[in-house]
């Protein structure tokens, strides 16, 4: 049974990126009204895919578009395996009290207060994750995801993570499928 793979859609950071600033300072970039009506089309794509289960990141614009697709169609979780190369400041993360008061409907039991990476800080103050140690943790989350046995299974989550997962650069909001099968080879991260 199917996995499937699905970016956010445009946050109010890939909206201001676009527009040449290299990092526009807008922390935990929740989506813009495009990226929310990405999703509603999304929602209406999706409906005949029987997903009985769908990890979400708890970064806001995931947590938003998985909202929006999957609301009532099928439990939503929130991992943060799977959470954004943090490289800007939109990759860092709100608190779970934070989150509860967005979203009371989503559990984020057991999410520690600070699960995004924590480490030197650039010139701007956002901390970069090292390559190396993002691998590691989305070799982690493959092993996570290959031991489930719900499926069909759909996983809300960003470009970097699906590029180092499973080889695909996917567009906001996009959908693929994934068989399991890891890239080799070295990726380009953005």
């Amino acid at each position: 049974m199917p996995i499937y793979l699905i970016r956010h859609g445009q946050s109010e950071f890939n909206a201001a990126h676009m527009q040449g600033r290299p990092d526009p300072m807008i922390w935990d970039a929740p989506l813009t009204a495009l990226g929310c009506e990405q999703a509603r089309q999304v929602r209406a794509k999706i409906a005949s895919l029987g997903i009985q289960q769908v990890l979400t990141t708890p970064l806001t614009r995931a947590i938003q578009t998985a909202k929006l697709i999957f609301d009532g169609l099928a439990p939503i979780t929130i991992i943060p395996h799977h959470r954004e190369l943090l490289t800007h400041s939109c990759d860092v993360g709100a608190s779970p009290a934070v989150l509860r008061n967005k979203f009371p409907e989503l559990s984020f039991d057991g999410l520690p207060d600070v699960w995004w990476y924590q480490g030197p800080e650039n010139k701007d103050g956002v901390p970069v994750e090292p390559h190396d140690i993002f691998q590691d943790r989305i070799d982690v989350f493959a092993d996570l995801i290959a031991a489930m046995s719900v499926r069909p299974l759909a996983i809300v989550g960003h470009g970097n993570v699906f590029n180092a997962l499973a080889g695909f650069e996917m567009s906001n909001c996009e959908v693929k499928q994934f068989n399991g099968e890891r890239p080799t080879g070295p990726l380009n991260f953005c």
